[in-house]
């Protein structure tokens, strides 16, 4: 084990965290951290138009007369999930040209221009147009940055004009070549005879790929990879959030629209089903670290100071505390149920999910929504509260046999 971290380090992590750092990554991520707030409201308010409570909507028909209450749940997915599209053309640019040290605000503005440009305003605004408004924040942040910094393209104003106009003409040529060159690109795909360009790519990319995402191997992948960059220090959920988020809102969104229209949800795979089932506690499904503690490892008193600090956090999913104060991080002991229980947990909910034994999740819980409940949210069902204590009480087993040898060590330790 020793010489497998040591390679690790050597070989593994300084990669591991130029990937981590790299601009465009984190310009795609610190976007959609900004939106999460809106798209949890948007999620739970389509929970309270479809409440699945006996006679709730029979209830609520009956105090307004008609379904007039669901136009509430039906303006703020409107506001959130309908126009997010829209939000991430303009962060994404925003985020990398802050980067890169350009005015951030105005190559946002420019990214949105070209956006509507693509023609977003007929079906790009929600999820639909995710994929191509990442492409345009980034595009437009790398070309409007480019040119904004050629000084053949600044139109100079004379001394005393105000600084905001100043700044305005600086950006013009540069906006205007960014624009068009986007507008050149809607010309020619229409003149291809493309209709619509963010359904043709929706159908044609975003979806395929969702589909790849959404199988097995690939959840158990995904369940693998944030544990395993954990275990080395590095925040393995903030590696991996990028391209989760690009199959998380149009899962959910996809997901809502099947089960209006009576069909069963099409995707398992989005980032509520790994909240409420996989990461409880926090990556490693750490809760089941908890309470094996509390179980087995009463009388090592390290852990149960560690362990009493992280209890709190823990509820909420929050692990920090467990990760460096055990320490999870670069421990031999820890490495094999940090690494395994988050790969069976997510098996045994996917597969769970697949054979309709539970919902699929369509509802957003905050991340910090503590377990259990949070997967009787996610799914509008019991049934997901009682998927997620399944995997807590599989969780505990697991990590219970490392807990007694960890409790065999210090023994050692205290008796050396």
């Amino acid at each position: 084990m020793d010489g497998f971290i040591n390679f690790m380090e050597k070989r593994f992590i300084p990669v591991a965290s130029k990937v981590g750092a790299q601009r465009h990554l984190v310009a795609i991520r610190d976007a959609f951290m900004v939106t999460m707030p809106l798209m949890i409201l948007g999620a739970l308010a389509v929970m309270i138009n479809n409440l699945p409570i006996p006679g709730f909507q029979e209830l609520m028909n009956g105090i307004f007369g008609g379904e007039a209450w669901k136009g509430f749940g039906a303006a703020v997915w409107s506001g959130t999930f309908g126009i997010l599209s829209v939000f991430i053309a303009f962060l994404v640019a925003y985020n990398l040209a802050k980067d890169y040290g350009k005015d951030a605000v105005a190559t946002g503005a420019v990214s949105l221009a070209s956006f509507f440009t693509l023609g977003a305003a007929t079906s790009g605004m929600g999820s639909t147009g995710l994929f191509v408004a990442l492409i345009v924040g980034i595009l437009t942040a790398e070309i409007y940055s480019r040119l904004s910094g050629s000084e053949k393209l600044v139109i100079k104003m004379p001394d005393g004009v105000p600084p905001a106009v100043a700044r305005a003409f600086a950006s013009l040529l540069p906006a205007m070549i960014t624009v068009s060159i986007f507008g050149l690109f809607a010309a020619i795909v229409t003149g291809l005879g493309v209709k619509d360009m963010f359904a043709s790519f929706y159908a044609l990319v975003q979806e395929p790929f969702m589909g790849l995402a959404n199988s097995y191997p690939s959840a158990l992948l995904l369940a693998f990879i944030a544990p395993f960059l954990w275990f080395f220090g590095l925040h393995g959920a903030n590696m991996i959030d990028p391209f989760m988020q690009t199959i998380n809102a149009p899962a959910i969104a996809a997901n809502v629209k099947a089960i209006e229209a009576g069909k069963a949800a099409p995707f398992i795979v989005n980032k509520p089903f790994f909240d409420s089932f996989v990461n409880m506690g926090g990556t490693g499904v750490t809760i089941g670290l908890i309470i094996a503690i509390y179980i087995v490892g009463r009388k090592n008193k390290p852990y149960m100071i560690v362990n009493n600090l992280s209890a709190a956090p823990g509820l909420f999913n929050i692990n920090e505390p467990l990760l460096f104060g055990l320490p999870i991080v670069l421990n031999p002991l820890l490495f094999i149920p940090f690494i395994l229980t988050p790969m069976i947990t997510v098996s045994i909910a996917y597969f769970a999910t697949k054979t309709g034994i539970v919902p699929a999740a369509t509802v957003m819980p905050p991340w910090v929504t503590p377990p259990i409940i949070g997967g009787i949210l996610a799914t509008k069902s019991l049934a997901g509260g009682v998927l997620a204590a399944v995997n807590i009480a599989v969780s505990v087993l697991i990590y219970m046999p490392f807990v007694i040898m960890a409790n065999i060590q210090e023994q050692k330790r205290e008796h050396a």
